[in-house]
């Protein structure tokens, strides 16, 4: 089975809100709209689709996959400040206590399915080693999970170290690529497809020029709660519409989201804590609330701060390290910039994903754009 994305009348693919004119708060993005518009993050994929038909554990049908978040090309050797933050705790982040404890981010993030997060952690691990060859090394890579066994062979457990090497070898500070793609490729948010998002928002000169950027793994959500700018389009869009996948189990807004938030602001841990949390808000703007059957995780990065890794041996050259931080008081856009950045996000892996056929034949239809539109559109006139 080929996934084919949605494509733009001039034939690009579908991947962001505004490529359909759909405006979503009232920031500006930057010039991407994702979070690669913070300078040196970067994002890659890799994408695993085979066979079609009934479940065979272990043999398929195969709907999944990797995607990696790097702070900065040189991660392993250059940390940046970090913290994290949980609206409900049904899910996996790997390596956040060690982040809560020091405050730092030490390696790539990375993204897949729940059954699948040992051996995206152990890979990235091993790369940790290989970058930092020579010295006494202990790494706790960070690697969050959402449950994609309604489309996928979850306990197959086919992501690879290959598909880890091969997200990083793709990873790069360019467009992101999002909907069923990479640890997105089997995920579905509203009851409708859904996947990896990205999305971003720049602050005017006044408030510093800064950018925050956004990307989610969104598998989380009902129908009937799904908000968009304010209209509930989950309600005016209905399964006698677009039918629901019928998955074999799970309870009604049974799911996760993994969010993570990226700034070029200076700002120490403390500060990424209180700016992971406004991921909190884009997740209810969308019409999110954190179920009690959902892991709904988020981390949060800033790039402003460099050589943040002392020398280990307590040499004076590292004994101190100099930092900046911004004034509490100038950090409330920021605030704004996250939430709408989150809720942008999610939107985007909505309006990315393409209708997607998984295990037992079970289908995740698209949010069909033009019903959007028009739904939108009639709440606008009745205003």
């Amino acid at each position: 089975m080929v996934l084919r994305r949605a494509r733009a009348g001039n034939g690009a693919p579908v991947s962001s809100a505004r490529e359909i004119d759909l405006s979503v708060g009232d920031l500006a993005p930057g010039p991407l709209d994702a979070i690669t518009d913070v300078d040196g993050v970067m994002v890659g994929h890799s994408t695993i689709v085979s066979g079609a038909g009934p479940l065979r554990v272990g043999r398929g049908p195969v709907r999944t996959g990797v995607t990696v978040v790097l702070p900065r090309r040189e991660i392993w050797t250059a940390p940046v400040f970090a913290a994290t933050h949980r609206l409900n705790g049904n899910g996996e982040l790997t390596g956040v206590h060690w982040i809560r404890e020091s405050g730092m981010l030490t390696t790539a993030i990375g993204l897949t399915n729940t059954h699948s997060v040992g051996v995206v952690r152990d890979a990235l691990a091993a790369v940790h080693r290989r970058a930092r060859a020579g010295e006494e090394l202990w790494s706790l890579p960070v690697v969050g999970e959402t449950w994609d066994g309604v489309l996928n062979d979850i306990d197959g457990q086919h992501v690879g170290t290959e598909h880890v090497a091969a997200a990083l070898g793709d990873a790069s500070g360019g467009a992101v690529e999002q909907g069923a793609i990479g640890g997105g490729t089997g995920m579905i948010c509203h009851d409708f497809k859904g996947g990896i998002g990205s999305a971003s928002r720049r602050l005017g000169e006044s408030d510093g020029g800064y950018t925050v950027g956004a990307l989610v793994q969104a598998n989380h959500g009902r129908r009937e709660r799904l908000t968009i700018n304010g209209v509930r389009v989950g309600r005016m869009i209905p399964a006698g519409e677009v039918p629901l996948a019928t998955p074999p189990g799970p309870p009604p807004g049974a799911g996760s989201i993994i969010v993570v938030l990226a700034t070029d602001a200076p700002l120490l841990p403390h500060q990424c804590e209180r700016l992971a949390q406004r991921a909190s808000i884009g997740i209810g703007r969308t019409g999110g609330v954190g179920e009690h059957d959902s892991g709904d995780l988020f981390l949060a990065f800033a790039t402003g701060n460099d050589g943040l890794d002392a020398k280990p041996d307590g040499s004076e050259a590292g004994r101190e390290v100099p930092v900046r931080m911004l004034d509490d008081r100038h950090i409330t856009p920021l605030f704004d910039a996250a939430a709408e950045a989150t809720e942008a996000a999610i939107v985007n892996a909505l309006l990315a994903a393409t209708t997607t056929t998984g295990r037992d034949d079970i289908v995740a239809h698209a949010l069909p754009h033009a019903r959007l539109l028009e739904v939108l559109g009639g709440a606008r006139g009745r205003a």
